[in-house]
């Protein structure tokens, strides 16, 4: 029977919390507070730098698109009319006459 790396990955993980669990029944109860705080000021600096990740990737996409907007009209002045004629042609049931 071989030891695979899942299993391997398992007993180690295993290991770990077994071991965290000791270190933390043989803390006084004043580490364990300082321990909690620390963890709560890391969680409120993560949430932090996530809520201001999504305004920069909002940014960024909204740049993103103004710029390929313009972009396409300058390479494309017409495109607009161009969609308008070709979606409103659609919509009325006419036929360019190739049928």
């Amino acid at each position: 029977m071989s030891v695979s790396n899942k299993h391997l990955a398992t007993i180690l993980l295993g290991a770990a919390a077994a071991f965290g669990a000791y270190k933390y029944s043989k803390m006084s109860d004043e580490e364990k507070q300082k321990m909690a705080d620390s963890i709560k000021d890391k969680f409120h600096q993560l949430k932090d730098d996530a809520e201001s990740a999504t305004d920069t990737a909002k940014n960024y996409f909204n740049e993103l698109k103004n710029k390929a907007t313009e972009m396409f009209k300058e390479h494309f002045p017409n495109a607009g009319q161009h969609f308008d004629d070709f979606f409103n042609k659609d919509t009325t049931g006419t036929s360019t006459g190739n049928s």
